[in-house]
This record gives structure tokens, sequence and C-alpha cells, in this order.
């Protein structure tokens, strides 16, 4: 069957060139065609991503031409301003694939919005909820590498989209063949036809507006002098970040030359990730030569940030996602407070694999902390329900431990243009009154204990790689450890019953341990890893990270 596929692509008149030559070089080589040929990208919640090359398991112009008139069937479905935002990111072929999309939607009649240039996730998912848009269209692989792409699929609330939507979406593709089954026109008819227009001006500066509304201490960063380091990763933050830090009157930002500008190729770092110490390799060096306050760095799409602060010995400490999370979850709850902006009986949304020590913070300033399943889409989801209720306005911050944050409702997915203003303005107040984030980091952990949290990932690659998940996820299920590391399990959470988690079903195990520690196994949905997230608790960091050590030790006969 796959082979039949490969001939019928190889004799085909492809429009790209690169795929004709791919196709060329792999003839005769039967584990390569079936790799790209025996099945297809799956389009889930997530949409698409994969490697780009040639063939139905593979990221290219056809897969996105398939993919996209399954979108359009369903969105004529859907009434509505029958119209869909596009946004891309510096990835290669990024820009290609966006326009691609454009061009069968507007062969389906379906009216496209989309960004004359490169622009994040935030401002997708702002552009899809300012033109009342059917579905929004994000361009991007995120953190993977630079090998990758994908299209992430938008609902009209700006939200990733939904299981149902997506599962409507995925039969349609499956009706749809690949190469000849898409409607087509070109981009400049779509102009000429007024069907494809650039998002506007005022659609870019309202998405600058609610951003800068959301600051904490308006106008303090003008007068701190706060000194920053800032690497875009040669993604798409460039151009957002730097605009709405300038306009807080943040002016001292060193870019970091070599990840300054959009570069698909990544040349610095094999996984532009702000999680990983080698994509803020160069950014740390050039903090410490500079003596910055601060180092940000924002991931290819510019949805998370990661940063480093400096310590008094002049050194500089990676802060984790949990830890950032938790700073400005503080920082705006004290902040409000203080202001008197905080709204009547707030609320504060994480994931479930993020820290508790966010539950502790939130109780103490009298703050309601929903946790919610792991993705994004799931904090937006929370925002909606208060907005269905016309409490919108409750929604003071979400965070989830992989680094990606929103404080208001003007989105429905992370944004690294926020995270990174607000973190700055929360590092300048703590230079104005003489402190640091360093120093306000030890004063929560003296006055809620010493958490500590980390993740672990075990890799699957290959075809086969879904099936040895599954089976581990299942074995773990029928024979659930009862202790771990020599620390008893006193109570197992299967978020795969939602009846006993009150939340959708999930391919999730949570295990409580005495004294308070938990361990979290969960495969990624996006990547062939299971990831094992802990939570230790210890008089001090030692004594946390031993603990660490000696579960994740444990973990590793059973999920090798």
């Amino acid at each position: 069957m796959y082979m039949d596929d490969y001939k019928r692509w190889a004799d085909a008149d492809l429009e790209d060139a690169d795929l004709t030559a791919e196709l060329k070089e792999i003839a005769g080589k039967e584990e390569e065609i079936k790799e790209r040929f025996a099945v297809s990208l799956k389009f889930g919640t997530a949409g698409l991503r994969g490697v780009l090359g040639a063939g139905s398991n593979r990221m290219n112009i056809y897969v996105v031409r398939q993919a996209t008139q399954g979108l359009a069937n369903w969105v004529k479905t859907q009434g509505g301003n029958q119209l869909v935002a596009i946004s891309y990111d510096s990835r290669i072929k990024s820009d290609v694939f966006a326009k691609t999309a454009a061009c069968v939607l507007a062969a389906n009649g379906i009216k496209v919005r989309i960004y004359d240039a490169l622009m994040p996730v935030p401002a997708l998912s702002f552009a899809t909820r300012y033109y009342e848009a059917n579905a929004g269209i994000m361009v991007t692989a995120s953190h993977n590498p630079a090998k990758y792409n994908g299209y992430k699929a938008y609902g009209p609330d700006g939200c990733q989209m939904t299981d149902e939507a997506a599962d409507i979406v995925y039969a349609e593709i499956q009706k749809t063949d690949i190469l000849e089954g898409a409607k087509m026109m070109s981009f400049e008819e779509g102009m000429e036809a007024g069907l494809i227009a650039y998002v506007g001006d005022d659609c870019k500066e309202a998405l600058y507006a609610a951003i800068e509304a959301r600051s904490v201490r308006p106008g303090l960063c003008k007068t701190a002098g706060l000194k920053l380091v800032y690497s875009p990763l040669n993604g798409s933050g460039l151009v957002p970040v730097t605009r709405v830090l300038n306009d807080i009157g943040i002016d001292d930002i060193t870019i970091v030359p070599e990840q300054q500008y959009p570069d698909g190729n990544f040349p610095t770092c094999p996984y532009p990730n702000p999680e990983i110490f080698e994509a803020l390799k160069l950014g740390l060096e050039l903090a410490e030569k500079s003596g910055a306050d601060l180092m940000l760095a924002t991931d290819p799409d510019a949805d998370r940030v990661g940063i480093a602060i400096k310590c008094p010995d002049g050194s500089y400490e990676l802060v984790s996602g949990n830890e950032v999370g938790v700073l400005l979850l503080d920082y705006i709850c004290a902040g409000r407070i203080e202001n008197g902006t905080m709204p009547e009986n707030p609320v504060a949304v994480k994931s479930i694999v993020s820290t508790p020590l966010a539950d502790a913070v939130a109780a103490h300033y009298g703050v309601e902390l929903r946790s919610v399943l792991t993705g994004f889409k799931w904090i937006g989801d929370q925002i909606a329900t208060l907005e269905a209720a016309g409490e919108v306005d409750r929604f003071i911050f979400g965070f989830e431990e992989s680094y990606g944050y929103l404080a208001g409702p003007y989105v429905r997915d992370k944004d690294a243009i926020i995270g990174s203003m607000l973190i700055c303005e929360m590092a300048a107040y703590y230079r104005s009154i003489g402190s640091s984030i360093k120093q306000r980091l030890e004063e929560i952990y003296a006055q809620y204990g010493r958490y500590l949290n980390k993740v672990d990932s075990f890799e699957f690659p290959g075809l086969s790689g879904m099936d040895k998940m599954a089976g581990i996820m299942e074995e773990l299920r029928k024979n659930p450890p009862t202790e771990i590391g020599g620390y008893t399990v006193v109570k197992v959470t299967d978020f795969k019953k939602p009846e006993e988690t009150g939340l959708p079903a999930a391919n999730v195990l949570i295990y409580d341990l005495e004294g308070g520690a938990a361990v979290i196994v969960r495969p990624s949905g996006t990547e062939p890893k299971i990831k094992t997230y802990f939570t230790t608790l210890g008089k001090d960091l030692a004594e946390a990270q031993a603990q660490k050590d000696k579960l994740a030790e444990a973990l590793k006969p059973i999920l090798a």
C-alpha cells in the first residue's frame, strides 16, 4: 500500500522541487519509504506536527492543503463570519504553509486575515477573537528541532480547537485526497477577490494595548533603570516583545546578536527551547559580560518565556517555569491588593502537573486556584466559563510549569509577550525597593517550605514508540505500584476516570506519597515521550533533591 502511495507521489508533477528531489533520493530504500508513507500525520487538538519532507507522514504543502480543506469543510457548517485568521513563525517553510492554507480557504469561499510578517501564537489567538473568526491557524512546531514544522488549529474563542471539532476536521481530512482533493486558488487571486487580506494595524495595536493594560504597577519601569538581555531564539518574539518593553519604559535591552533575527535552522541550539540550558547559553554569557539584571528568552512561536536572574554574587541562575509561575502569582496578587485593583473573588488557574506551592501562595492571598488538565486550552476553558457567567474580570493569572503564562482574558493561549512584560516589571519593582527576584524567591520558600519540582522524560522514537508508551501506561494501571523509592503510595489518581477527578478524561496518573511528595506520569501529547513530574518538599534544597533522585531511580526500570 505505502509503495503504491510512494509511486503515485514520485510520478506526480509536484509543485515543490524539494519534495521531488527527496522522492528520487529514497527510490529503492524501503524503510525510508515506509517511514514517510505507511501512516499519515494525525490531526488532533494540537493540529499537526511532523518532520519536514515528502509523504503523508511528513509536513509539506500537500499535507497542509489536505488539512486546510478538512478545516474549510468544518468552517462551512459553522455559520458566523466564515473567516479564518492565520499566523506563522520563523520555521522552515512556515510562511509557505501559511499562504498555502490561505489559498485553500479562499478557494472555498472563506475569508482570510493573515499577518504580513511572522507573529507569535498570542497574536494569532488575539486576531481570531478580534475578527470574530470561525477558526485560527498558527504554523509552528513550537520548540521542536529545526527539521520539524506544524499546524495548530484554533476555535472561534482563540483557544486551541476542542476535541469534538478536531474529530470532525480529521474525518473531513480523511475524505480528502492528499494530492488533488483540496480546492486551490493563487494568493494573488484571493487578494484580488477580497477573500484574502492582511491583518490590519488596528488589530496589532489593540493586542499591544490589551497587554499593556495588564501592568500591575504602571509607570514603574520608566524610572527603575532595569538592564536586560533578551533572546528571541531566532523566532517570532523580537518585534512584539521589544515593542511592549519599550512602551512600558524598558529601553536598556541587549539582544543576543546570533539569535536576533528569524532563522528556522536555529543555528545556535539543537532545541530552541527556553527550558534548556543550551538555548540560553549565549544569552547568559552576554548577561555576565554586561552585568544585566535579568536575561529573557522566548521560544520560536513566542508563547513561552524562560529567564535567568542575577544572584548577589554576580552569577546567574536559571529559574524554572514553576518558580516563575509562583513568583508572578505572588507579584500580581500583592501588587493588585496594594493598588486596590484586585477583583472580587479572584481566580487563578494552573495545570495539574504544576507546583502545589502555587496553591499555598493563592490561599495566602485569598485567591481561588483551579487546577486543570495539561494543555493551555484547559486554562482558556476556565476563562471562557467565567466569561459566560459575566465574570471574566475575576481571572487574574494562569500558568503551566512548561514556561507558559497568561495574565488577562484578551487571548486564550499562553503569551510570552505579557510574560516578558510582567517578569521585567517584577524585576524592576524588587530592584526599586532594594530587593531582587532571587531574594523574593528565597522569602517565598522560607514562608511556605522548600518545594522542588523536576521533570524527567523517556523517549520512544520510531513507529513502535507509541505502542511501547501505551503498553507502559496499561501496565501501570493493571499493577499500580504500592511504593516508589521506599515511599508508600497513599493515593493513586487516574485521570482516565473523570467520575473520580471531575475533569475530562486524560492519560495521566498521579501518585501521592507519604510525607507529601507526588509523582505524575503522562505521555506527551505532541512528542513520542513519557514525562514524569516530581514534587518533593524538604527542609532545604538538598533534602528535596535527594528525595527526587530516589524516586526517579525507582521509576527508571518501569519506564526505560
